[in-house]
């Protein structure tokens, strides 16, 4: 169940990437083609790059078996791999470490500087070999734009994952404030966590309860190359979101934030620092300009020279089972 409360984090930030934060769905409605190809990307298909089977394969790398349950943190890791692999959507996902985010490591993941071949290129051809919607180009100190310097720079939209542990057994209270900000704040993406045995979605709150979407429910595969519309009605809540008390949430959670560019990043880290680290509560984590000199270097992760998103590094079939007794073919 954490698995796709992670692809729902994920299918929110794709949505607000492509089709932006005030995009609805609305029933038989013609959607744009990007809303097609974020449905794409979680078809139950070993070749869809978040599917549940490259979630869970992928999770063998971070020490969880196949069918073993993932905590937030996992997830998150998970999905910071596999983001390496899409080319279509080109997402910076960075993970905090140590309840701590630095502001240096994640402006060195997402800002790429590129060299004009001549003074007259145009920059934003050279940049359409990202992704259409995610060119940023940004101005130096001097005022004057790389590009008129010679160079440009390409903001990667930003995937922000905190996971955290908030308590022992339970949620301290004396965080609950502090989570409740960061629901307010236009770059969130919601939260992932639950309770014990049970993982949510959480989006919002009112009160002193949280609001979120539950996963626990079997639905039909769908198979969009079998029909020219796509019934995608079951990628989306048919359901009243649910409530449960914030004192009930179990303390391990990560936080999501997504940030298109650089501005939005900044405006990020001024309402961090004005709503949850000036306060008198206890801070949940910690924002900081430099790299701790303590840490090891700070080196963007890249792909692997691979073909595949993770599949490979599973062991075959064969190794999974010990013997022919823990399966059977059923036959038509």
């Amino acid at each position: 169940c954490m698995l796709r409360c992670g692809q729902m984090i994920l299918a929110q930030t794709l949505v607000c990437c492509h089709l932006g934060r005030e995009w609805r769905w609305e029933k038989d409605k013609r959607q744009p083609e990007p809303y097609s190809r974020i449905l794409k990307c979680f078809l139950d298909r070993k070749d869809s790059c978040y599917s549940i089977h490259q979630m869970a394969q992928m999770g063998v790398g971070e020490g969880k078996s196949v069918g073993e349950w993932f905590g937030p943190n996992t997830v998150a890791q998970v999905l910071k791999k596999l983001a390496l692999f899409d080319e279509w959507n080109t997402l910076a996902v960075y993970v905090s470490m140590d309840n701590t985010i630095v502001i240096e490591d994640i402006k060195k993941l997402c800002k790429i500087h590129h060299k004009n071949k001549n003074s007259t290129t145009d920059t934003s051809a050279q940049a359409g070999a990202f992704s259409y919607n995610h060119i940023h180009l940004h101005k130096s100190r001097t005022g004057r734009s790389h590009a008129a310097s010679g160079y440009h720079s390409i903001w990667k939209p930003l995937l922000l994952l905190v996971p955290l542990r908030l308590g022992i057994n339970h949620i301290n209270p004396v965080y609950i404030e502090s989570l409740k900000e960061c629901f307010k704040m236009p770059q969130s993406l919601g939260v992932l966590g639950g309770k014990p045995n049970n993982a949510y979605y959480f989006i919002g709150f009112v009160g002193d309860e949280l609001i979120y979407l539950d996963p626990h429910s079997t639905q039909s595969a769908i198979d969009p190359e079998s029909s020219k519309v796509v019934d995608d009605v079951s990628y989306h809540c048919q359901r009243i979101p649910q409530r449960m008390k914030i004192v009930n949430l179990d303390p391990s959670v990560a936080l999501g934030f997504f940030c298109k560019d650089e501005k939005e990043f900044d405006c990020w880290c001024s309402f961090v620092h004005k709503d949850i680290l000036k306060k008198p509560s206890f801070r949940m984590f910690e924002l900081v300009q430099k790299h701790p000199e303590h840490w090891p270097p700070f080196v963007p992760p890249t792909k692997p020279e691979v073909s595949t998103t993770g599949a490979e590094f599973v062991e075959s079939a064969d190794k999974l089972f010990e013997s022919e007794e823990e399966f059977e073919i059923l036959n038509a």
